[in-house]
């Protein structure tokens, strides 16, 4: 899944319900771990039905420590992707990249900030330093204007409001990072701080957003876009993240406490503003490329005369985080839920279809730089191939955790097109309750390689496995967020449900065989707020 620009997600939820949880993950995660769900190597899952074993074992090939994470553009994703080709022909798929081949390239800038050589210092005013560890306690957005070096005096203003903020040229505002309805947004900081002429701006982490808390460290400072991509609004400002636990060395000797700053943030209480007395003197080496990443797609032309101008796009991610700051001594990312399970899904519905077409086309897309900012499939979007594709739907696979049964299935999308209509009959006529995302304030609809087709205009529909408040489901589904996502223990080891695996494998396969062959295309219903407004695609 992909990171939204300053790396971090969530929602605030109430203290009473942050207790409940609490007590939640205090009784059934110790239990969780006495099974193996804490484990590093529990044992190997016991997998009956014969897809399912199918599937693990190509997820194994995919992502184990010889697939080193399959970061975007490397050697290790180009070995994933051969492979992948090479099984999507096996199976009877056409090619349907550029060149009469299996692959879209899709070029790509990078601008990397060199961490070993990355030093950032807060000075006070009598000459005493403290340091701040670069990716553990700090960590910045590398962009193309990022300064090689800030040396500027630091203020804090509270949740950064344009009136909060005021006149800051020349400095560096710490801000309150909140994330929550009714404050600031991440957009309204940094156009508030750039707006007053501020040098740089520091998101403080919010200690209360615990559905996806601020995790540390960072994975690695790397911003990588669509080459010929327009620099983003106030891309001169150094915009940085801090961790809740170095904001006290940040604001010392400005006679305010952290803890209580922290406390009255999470409340949403009115936070004071004040000066700092200190500075911040950092050194951000940046290295910058331009390269390369594919796209995987093939092709399974359509039977039908009529429908088989029209294509059904089945998608997920094959790139992952690669290899980035180690964790307990491990470095590689291996994404094996996010995303290598669900791209080994895809080749399994087409070994099973042994060539035999579907009334309309469906093209299997294996996507590139989805970690990066949807960057393969925004480019597929903009570039489809076959030239001239009539794209009728996207069916996207990630955010997926067969992690507890599937008993409930959070729909992206699902009131927005007559996709949901027909994901919430299949998956009810198996007796699993489809939902819409309950929790809206994560925004995973913007977060996944279904969104820019909905963006342009297509309808798509993307799942999570889903839960009820307070359940050991739930716990799971925590403890997953907390511990493995986007981190290095996303591996084989993860414990899992092969029956809940199996059970949503063969849904998405009835689901594809469905839209695929039904008489009318997927249409947008009245009032969708994600359709776009025409002359906006």
């Amino acid at each position: 899944m992909i990171k939204t620009h300053d790396g971090r997600w969530g929602r605030t939820i109430s203290w009473g319900r942050r207790l409940r949880f609490k007590a939640l993950t205090a009784g059934i995660i110790p239990a969780l771990m006495l099974l193996g769900l804490g484990s590093a190597a529990p044992a190997a899952p016991v997998i009956h039905d014969p897809d399912t074993k199918a599937w693990w074992a190509l997820t194994t090939t995919l992502s184990n420590d010889t697939m080193e994470g399959r970061d975007t553009g490397t050697a290790a994703y180009n070995r994933a992707a051969r492979i992948v080709a090479r099984r999507f022909a096996a199976a009877g798929l056409k090619p349907a990249g550029e060149s009469g081949g299996f692959f879209q390239t899709v070029p790509l800038h990078e601008v990397a900030v060199d961490a070993a050589g990355t030093k950032v210092e807060v000075v006070r005013d009598g000459g005493s330093r403290a340091p701040l560890r670069f990716l553990h306690q700090i960590g910045v957005r590398p962009t193309e204007a990022l300064p090689a070096a800030l040396d500027a005096p630091l203020v804090f203003r509270g949740y950064c409001s344009a009136k909060e903020v005021g006149e800051a040229k020349g400095k560096i505002v710490v801000c309150f990072g909140a994330r929550r309805a009714g404050l600031p947004s991440g957009a309204d900081r940094l156009k508030a701080v750039a707006a007053a002429g501020a040098l740089g701006l520091i998101n403080v982490d919010d200690t209360g957003f615990t559905l996806e808390p601020a995790r540390w460290p960072q994975a690695y400072a790397r911003s990588v876009e669509l080459k010929g991509s327009p620099a983003p609004a106030a891309a001169a400002l150094a915009v940085m993240s801090l961790s809740a636990e170095a904001f006290p060395a940040v604001i010392e000797g400005s006679g305010q406490d952290a803890a209580r700053l922290l406390a009255a943030g999470v409340a949403k209480q009115p936070l004071p503003g004040f000066d700092i007395p200190a500075r911040l003197v950092a050194r951000f080496p940046t290295v910058r490329r331009d390269f390369t990443s594919e796209n995987v797609l093939a092709l399974l032309p359509g039977s039908d005369p009529e429908l088989a101008r029209q294509v059904v796009v089945v998608s997920a991610h094959l790139d992952g985080y690669g290899h980035a700051e180690p964790i307990d001594g491990h470095s590689i990312y291996h994404g094996t839920f996010d995303d290598a399970a669900y791209v080994a899904t895809l080749v399994r519905m087409a070994d099973g279809r042994h060539g035999r077409s579907y009334k309309r086309s469906v093209i299997f897309a294996a996507f590139t730089g989805e970690e990066k900012g949807l960057l393969g499939s925004t480019w597929f979007v903009k570039h489809p191939t076959p030239t001239g594709s009539d794209l009728v739907a996207d069916l996207n696979l990630d955010q997926l955790r067969p992690l507890f049964p599937l008993k409930i299935l959070t729909v992206e999308a699902l009131v927005d097109t007559t996709l949901g209509d027909t994901a919430k009959r299949l998956a009810e006529g198996r007796g699993v309750e489809a939902r819409p995302d309950l929790e809206p304030e994560r925004n995973l609809v913007r977060r996944a390689d279904s969104w820019p087709f909905l963006a342009a205009g297509v309808p798509a529909v993307g799942f999570v496995f889903g839960y009820d408040p307070g359940t050991p489901s739930e716990a799971i589904y925590r403890d997953w967020y907390a511990r493995r996502y986007h981190r290095p223990l996303d591996s084989l080891a993860t414990p899992f449900d092969p029956k809940a695996a199996a059970d949503f494998n063969r849904f998405f396969y009835d689901l594809t065989e469905t839209v695929a062959d039904a008489p009318e295309r997927p249409a947008w219903k009245p009032g969708s707020a994600l359709q776009p407004k025409a002359g906006m695609r």
